[in-house]
């Protein structure tokens, strides 16, 4: 039994995916794909010395050209290795170089300069099983420079990730069809990697330094579950995660703020080479960029490497990796110094191999140089066979595997069954019931003390769920209080302490979410902070990770603190941006109904606005309702056709159903309507949303503490918009409200001039 119960994990994971994929087609009717990764072996040769940072510079750009036409004979080892090493890092350059080209559009520099740690690091050093490639004890890589995707693309070419989705829709995914449509619509092979397009792309990358952000997460992802399920007897949870990054990465301010985090928390099995090139779009580096990265990295709490020879330093890449994997409490980053465009006589180490084709000309010239005599796209028999090995190799690694989650679902149940329910992403029957229900006689609080306790309750029973704020978990109350923190010495823990660094917290919230299906991390700041890591929520929209955004201070409600802790135009922001859930829950029920729709859409993340300020328990909210985006509060008309329609959402439902009661005294109709989120009722059949929102009645109301933007689309070409379109004031919460005319009063006297 528990043989067949471990291998149905693998075969479980594997059919979910896919069949996830088959229900999320895309527009040309191809099916979307989601996550995936690679692995790790170590066999490598001794530590080199460490370099002294002061000799930064390359050489002469005469010396280079001289040393790139000699690349060709180098030789490592015994003739024979040298020569298939060359000729299967040839098929990778050229595989990108012929794509670039047939597409007149794209990077060739990197993947020509990164293709030794590549093969490398595909070849020889990481785990991971081709035909399935959400094994999950396998290695993640992350190409976090994505403009170079040419590289990963050839790489899981040559590796055999061609077979799985063939095999169920009969398609073709890495075969030569996808490479020579680079870029093309229809094409598997996008212009940066894309999880849920690209079979063997873990992470969306593109945006420099999100890679890098990612993959911080998915490493901290696998320290924690080795901490919490790894026994003495049975390391269950063992793999590493490896990233190329690029110059322009390291320019971006969110590698630092998640790389400083990495260090903080000693995470040893991530691996990052730096693609040390010294060119960007501009021209080189030194235009703009001139740190010493060694150091700082140092200074971050990572193992330094420096690999001076990236272009034809085999041996010197090999005894890196060797040597960044016997360092267990520190993050490593190897700086790879290569030369951008390798092997181009006449555009090497400059920026116009950077992001074009070579050109014709420059194409045939290469070829000359490497003495690459073959037609584009080919990719030699004795390259075939050799890399042929990672099947066979990979369906054994994931069966010696199973066999060792089989022993350990015998001797440790309870564990097991919590890291099944991580890896498989099942949730465990009857969770919601764990979420706190209100009656309108429970106290008054605000939404983010409501959120706290929902948080608390879910944890008790979602093993997957951990999270934490950018340094206002007592302020966002976020904090989970049967835990710890994790921290490098307690990592088992499941309170992340991310500091002030909203947009690495984002990036690295959506590598966890990537991890496995079963993870569902949150993240917490002010709402009005959310500008500083919009591009990470993106991210998590684009690459459907299921994150949850926990969001408070959510209005001019906040008071004191002023117009720069008071978000206007956010809400409308977030409507606008695809595949996210924006969530305003009004009190406690409506809070309870955001997390179940949160934690139900792991393929799409959430938005919770949170208030600060105590909000009553009202009559009429329920979590059923929440899930409909829009839904009935009170209505004393009949027949759907009532004289007006107040709509409110978050703290102005209260506002809109006291002014609802003042318009039934005065013998009017009025339905109230609570809008806690736009995307759920656009998903509603015609029939329930005409039930809510009947077309027959024009005079209707929003109220809303935020831009008006968008809201005619709700209330309609006659209706009226109550919000606030400028910046917010300093003053106690009741004033401001009073003074921007988000009042009871001020709905009343709209639904008069409609009704």
């Amino acid at each position: 039994m528990a043989s067949t119960s471990s291998v149905t994990l693998s075969q479980a994971l594997l059919s979910r995916a896919i069949s996830s994929h088959a229900s999320a087609q895309s527009s040309d009717h191809r099916p979307s794909l989601s996550t995936i990764s690679f692995p790790g072996f170590s066999g490598l040769k001794s530590s080199i010395p460490r370099a002294s940072s002061s000799c930064r510079r390359h050489p002469s750009r005469s010396n280079q050209k001289r040393q790139v036409r000699a690349a060709a004979v180098e030789t490592i080892g015994t003739a024979a290795e040298t020569s298939l090493v060359e000729k299967s890092v040839n098929t990778i350059r050229f595989l990108s170089i012929d794509a670039v080209e047939k597409a007149n559009s794209g990077h060739p520099g990197l993947p020509m300069g990164c293709a030794p740690m590549g093969h490398i690091l595909y070849d020889e050093v990481m785990r991971y099983n081709p035909k399935n490639p959400y094994w999950f004890n396998r290695d993640r890589f992350i190409l976090s420079a994505g403009h170079g995707c040419m590289l990963q693309y050839a790489l899981l070419h040559l590796a055999g990730y061609d077979s799985v989705l063939a095999s169920f829709f009969h398609i073709l995914s890495f075969f030569l069809k996808d490479l020579k449509s680079f870029r093309q619509w229809g094409s598997r092979t996008p212009g940066h990697p894309e999880n849920f397009e690209t079979t063997g792309v873990e992470v969306t990358t593109g945006p420099l330094g999100q890679g890098i952000a990612n993959a911080v997460g998915l490493a901290l992802a696998e320290k924690h579950l080795a901490a919490r399920f790894n026994k003495p007897d049975n390391e269950i949870v063992d793999h590493y995660t490896y990233v190329i990054l690029g110059d322009g990465c390291q320019m971006e301010g969110i590698s630092n703020e998640a790389c400083s985090l990495a260090g903080h928390w000693g995470l040893g099995k991530l691996i990052a080479f730096y693609d040390d090139n010294h060119i960007s779009i501009d021209g080189d580096t030194e235009i703009a960029f001139t740190e010493n990265v060694d150091t700082r990295f140092e200074g971050l709490g990572w193992h330094v490497i420096w690999v001076k020879n990236g272009n034809t330093g085999y041996d010197e890449i090999r005894a890196a990796i060797k040597e960044a994997k016997a360092v267990k409490d520190k993050p490593t980053l190897i700086k790879v110094t290569t030369t951008i465009g390798y092997g181009s006589p006449n555009k090497a180490n400059s920026y116009s191999v950077h992001g074009s084709a070579l050109g014709a000309k420059e194409v045939d010239a290469t070829r000359k140089n490497l003495g690459w005599p073959y037609e584009p796209f080919h990719v030699p028999e004795d390259v075939k066979a050799h890399w042929s090995r990672h099947t066979p190799q990979g369906a054994a690694l994931e069966a010696e595997w199973n066999a060792k989650f089989a022993e350990y679902e015998q001797k440790y149940k309870e564990e097991a069954a919590e890291l099944k329910a991580i890896i498989t992403g099942e949730l465990p029957a009857g969770w919601e019931k764990a979420l706190p229900t209100y009656t309108p006689e429970s106290p008054a609080d605000a939404t983010r003390n409501l959120s706290q306790q929902n948080l608390n309750a879910l944890v008790k029973v979602l093993p997957g769920l951990l999270g934490g704020s950018a340094d206002l978990a007592s302020s966002n109350m976020t904090l989970l209080k049967m835990y710890g923190d994790f921290q490098k010495d307690t990592p088992e823990e499941r309170n992340i302490r991310f500091g002030v660094r909203e947009h690495g917290m984002g990036a690295i919230c959506n590598g966890i979410a990537l991890h496995s299906p079963g993870f569902i991390p949150y993240c917490a700041t002010f709402f009005v902070f959310t500008d500083y890591m919009r591009a990470a929520i993106r991210i998590s929209a684009l690459c459907e990770a299921g994150v949850i955004y926990v969001m408070t201070h959510d209005s001019i409600g906040l008071g004191e603190d002023g117009p720069t802790h008071q978000p206007i135009e956010h809400l409308a922001s977030f409507r606008a941006m695809p595949n996210v859930l924006m969530l305003r829950p009004a009190d406690g029920n409506e809070t309870a109904g955001a997390y179940k729709v949160a934690v139900l859409n792991r393929k799409r993340p959430s938005i919770l606005a949170l208030s600060r300020q105590k909000l009553p328990q009202l009559p009429g909210t329920s979590i059923e309702g929440v899930e409909k985006g829009g839904y009935i509060v009170s209505d004393n008309s009949s027949g759907n056709n009532p004289n007006v329609i107040l709509i409110g959402t978050g703290s102005e439902l209260e506002i809109a159903a006291k002014a609802a009661d003042e318009l039934r005294k005065e013998g009017k109709t009025v339905r109230v309507v609570s809008f806690v989120s736009w995307e759920l009722f656009d998903e509603q059949s015609d029939a329930y949303k005409e039930s809510v929102l009947p077309s027959a009645v024009s005079a209707r109301v929003s109220i809303e503490a935020g831009s008006t933007f968008g809201w005619a689309k709700i209330v309609g070409s006659k209706g009226k918009a109550i919000g606030i379109d400028r910046f917010g004031a300093s003053a106690p919460a009741g004033k401001i409200y009073k003074e921007f005319g988000l009042t009871p009063e001020a709905v009343v006297a709209a639904a008069k001039e409609l009704c």
